[in-house]
């Protein structure tokens, strides 16, 4: 039986998935949505890359890359790192920044923790690579986050709502 791509989307599409920016020393950024933790000892995260995005051969190369879990006020951030063909120079021109100070990776002002990391494995996923990554530093509140997350559901940026 052969699983219809559309189909097969939209289903997918039913898990609610936080959104996070990746990048890399070089400036290079990625809006990732297949972004996991995978393990506390060693403290392991992967993300999905699609292989014919610019992104993927440059992370791979480079080895080390932050991420930045973003807020539920980053929607416009994150379409611009979203959007294919955006010039390669300059990708976080006007976007609050700094360096992480474990990977020089650039870190995202108003992300709501970041993890700056090294590549320990990539695995073959179809279209996409799994690339997978020990932790090697963490910023984060110190309390309750006075922002939520932004999330992607059902082919859409989605905010939670309080109770």
């Amino acid at each position: 039986m052969t699983v219809d791509q559309a189909s097969f989307r939209r289903a997918a599409g039913q898990f609610a998935s936080g959104i996070v920016v990746v990048t890399t020393g070089t400036g290079h950024a990625m809006t990732v949505s297949a972004f996991t933790s995978v393990s506390l000892v060693p403290p392991l995260v992967l993300f999905c890359a699609e292989k014919i995005a610019r992104f993927h051969d440059v992370v791979l190369a480079e080895g080390s890359w932050a991420v930045s879990i973003v807020a539920e006020d980053d929607e416009k951030t994150v379409r611009w790192l979203a959007t294919r063909g955006r010039p390669l120079d300059g990708q976080l021109d006007g976007v609050a920044h700094h360096p992480g100070p474990v990977t020089g990776a650039p870190v995202l002002d108003s992300a709501l923790a970041s993890l700056e990391c090294r590549t320990t494995a990539v695995h073959d996923g179809g279209d996409h690579s799994i690339v997978v990554g020990e932790v090697l530093g963490v910023s984060g509140p110190d309390g309750p986050p006075a922002r939520g997350p932004l999330i992607h559901y059902a082919g859409a940026y989605r905010r939670l709502r309080s109770q």
